[in-house]
């Protein structure tokens, strides 16, 4: 890039005028896939409520036909924007009719509706989300690091938090992702190598409520720019590569504070059980393609078992040892698959475990 480009890039707009942009950004079609288009406002806003709704042609996106493709964008979350920087922000929306009826694709809609019930706001459920990715190379498909059509060195040891060039495949990536999100305002806890060369791993968290869908996708949608910008292609396929790998996925740690209190490990262990009764409506949307990751192998529990245990990589659901000595804590669902939808993983755990009567 010519360094006078890089220099208007650079731009900070807040030296020369009041105005700001604002990206708007929302879930496509496919359930996984991120949209986004900017406008320009005014002044900075802190505020979504004080940020015009806007439309799009959902047509293009598959979430509408043609004949009638408006679809109108709701300002949810905002956050600052780590390419532009100044006061220009990133704005996490939901997607309506015109008539104002959140259309199929929209999952936040439904999860806020649970998120304040007065039962769920009471128990003030915390959430730590694993993102699992995987990086490939652009225009094969394949991990980056890894020979074209071959394999890397020795099968899974060596990778997992690793360090070293026969190892660590990406890490400029993942370290520009990590301050960026810090710099937006996520509450990014995390980074790790993960198993399989050039899988890593980002958690967000501990967030309340319907905060831990907006800034995980907020999250994604900044790694998504990141990798367009390194020419790299971001995977969220729960199994990418076929075989003796590790698969993809997105485990939610999980509280109420019910579960932080004393005596919160006979809670945890009642909600253990309600989400064991519903284990296959809980799959059902717990990510595509997870079948193949879920195989009781790889640090997996089968897809048609449900099981916990203490400190169990290969369980459902695995409570940690220092839950198990305090009495209290939190618990781990590895269930949903990397390229779940947080407001519907998170909403539903909520749902299951805080309004549901069996």
């Amino acid at each position: 890039m010519s360094l006078l480009l890089t220099d208007l890039l650079n731009l900070n707009l807040s030296d020369y005028t009041e105005k700001i942009i604002a990206e708007y950004i929302w879930i496509g079609g496919s359930g996984i896939d991120i949209r986004s288009k900017a406008r320009t406002l005014p002044a900075p806003v802190s505020d979504p409520s004080k940020l015009p709704k806007w439309n799009y042609d959902g047509s293009s996106t598959g979430q509408a036909p043609g004949k009638d493709s408006e679809v109108i964008l709701y300002p949810q979350a905002i956050f600052r924007d780590p390419f532009r920087r100044g006061n220009n922000i990133l704005v996490i929306c939901d997607t309506y009719t015109p008539n104002g009826e959140p259309i199929p694709t929209n999952k936040r809609a439904n999860a806020a509706k649970i998120f304040s019930h007065p039962d769920v706001v009471a128990e003030e459920p915390w959430f730590g989300l694993e993102q699992e990715y995987t990086l490939l190379q652009k225009d094969v498909k394949w991990p980056i690091g890894w020979p074209l059509g071959g394999y890397p060195g020795p099968q899974q040891g060596p990778y997992y938090c690793g360090a070293g060039a026969d190892k660590a495949f990406g890490r400029d990536i993942v370290d520009s992702h990590y301050k960026a999100c810090l710099y937006a305002g996520i509450d990014i806890s995390g980074i790790n190598g993960e198993v399989m060369p050039g899988q890593w791993e980002f958690q967000v968290g501990p967030t309340v409520g319907i905060s831990a869908g907006d800034q995980l996708w907020a999250a994604r949608y900044i790694l998504e720019r990141i990798t367009e910008i390194a020419g790299v292609v971001l995977s969220f396929d729960p199994k990418p590569i076929e075989g003796d790998w590790n698969g993809a996925g997105a485990h939610t740690n999980y509280s109420t504070k019910s579960m932080r209190s004393d005596g919160g490990y006979e809670v945890i262990k009642k909600a253990i059980e309600k989400l064991g009764l519903r284990h296959k409506e809980h799959i059902a949307a717990y990510g595509d393609g997870n079948e193949r990751r879920l195989t009781g192998r790889h640090e997996t529990a089968d897809i048609h078992r449900f099981i916990w245990g203490v400190a169990n990589r290969g369980a459902s659901i695995r409570v940690g040892r220092d839950t198990e000595k305090d009495g209290k804590g939190y618990f781990e669902d590895r269930r949903p698959a990397s390229n779940m939808d947080p407001y519907v993983v998170t909403s539903m755990i909520a749902e299951t475990t805080i309004l549901w009567k069996p």
